[in-house]
């Protein structure tokens, strides 16, 4: 089945409902006071920050023409705090993203949640960035509030496949840090690495002030394991490969699964880390509806 187009993940009654709730962020935000979101600062600044190459979808409105006339290229001023939210989106392409059920693969599913959040974001005057990995960051495009960038995340988003290994705990600390400002960040993933440093990517996140939201997204398979005869699993990131009866790895991989998902559930309350658990076999305006209600009735106190 081919993956669909930017116009596909798009829905526009989706997007007419879920319009009339709002992306909020639980933590104080470096931005404007007049916006959605509260910021971290008792004023709103926009003093200069720093120079950067121009990407496809900038608003060409910020390119310096004085350095272009002197260097032939193009490059962008930064400021600080020039938006209400900074939102950046994280998309897993790695190869166990390609696992489809009945009702689809992960990764279609997760590229609906995303395109309709990107959408939301910007047309609430907020700015979404992208970042797409697998075994390293595939792409990286920083937030930006304007709608030719949202067509830059729509079209790459679309375009993706699933690939290579998960390198998601090498990822999240690389932003840890190279996100300047507070802002919300958003992963959407499968989390098929070891929970210990996950948790300690979650922790970084925490230490950092970002306020990290994660959709955990699985298939209904995965959890009910409800096979009933020899089957051959493949894996998806390797070579690896195992030809078993079901009913007698049944038990053990039930148990092995109900303690990850514990120890995840478990890790994320103590890294104020917003989790989501998704099945594929939701639907994924229901599953956004929630996640935006529960933003705009529960939001943490800044933290310390």
């Amino acid at each position: 089945m081919s993956s669909p187009t930017a116009r596909e993940l798009l829905d526009a009654a989706v997007l007419g409902r879920l319009t009339r709730l709002t992306l909020n962020a639980r933590l104080p935000m470096a931005g404007s006071v007049s916006g959605l979101h509260r910021s971290a600062t008792r004023g709103a600044s926009v003093e200069f920050a720093e120079y950067r190459k121009y990407v496809q979808g900038d608003d060409i409105r910020h390119v310096d023409w004085r350095v272009f006339a002197r260097t032939d290229r193009f490059y962008i001023k930064e400021f600080e705090a020039d938006t209400n939210l900074r939102c950046c989106l994280i998309l897993d392409i790695s190869g166990s993203m390609a696992f489809a059920g009945a009702h689809g693969s992960r990764l279609d599913y997760a590229k609906r949640l995303l395109v309709t959040l990107a959408h939301l974001l910007v047309h609430q005057g907020d700015a979404a960035g992208l970042v797409c990995f697998s075994d390293g960051t595939r792409h990286d495009i920083p937030p930006r509030d304007s709608p030719s960038h949202l067509r830059a995340i729509f079209e790459t988003v679309a375009a993706v496949q699933p690939n290579g290994t998960t390198g998601i705990v090498q990822t999240l600390h690389d932003l840890a840090e190279k996100i300047r400002q507070r802002a919300l960040v958003i992963v959407f993933s499968d989390l098929f690495t070891p929970v210990g440093e996950l948790m300690e990517c979650f922790e970084h996140m925490r230490f950092r002030k970002h306020d990290l939201a994660v959709f955990h997204l699985l298939d209904r398979q995965e959890l009910d394991f409800n096979f009933d005869r020899p089957i051959r699993f493949q894996d998806l990131e390797g070579n690896f490969q195992l030809i078993t009866d079901p009913a007698i790895i049944k038990a053990g991989y039930q148990r092995e699964l109900d303690r990850y998902l514990s120890t995840m559930e478990h890790g994320c309350r103590e890294f104020s880390v917003d989790y989501h658990r998704v099945f594929t076999d939701t639907d994924y305006e229901a599953a956004l509806a929630t996640f935006l209600l529960q933003r705009m009735t529960k939001k943490q106190g800044p933290r310390s």
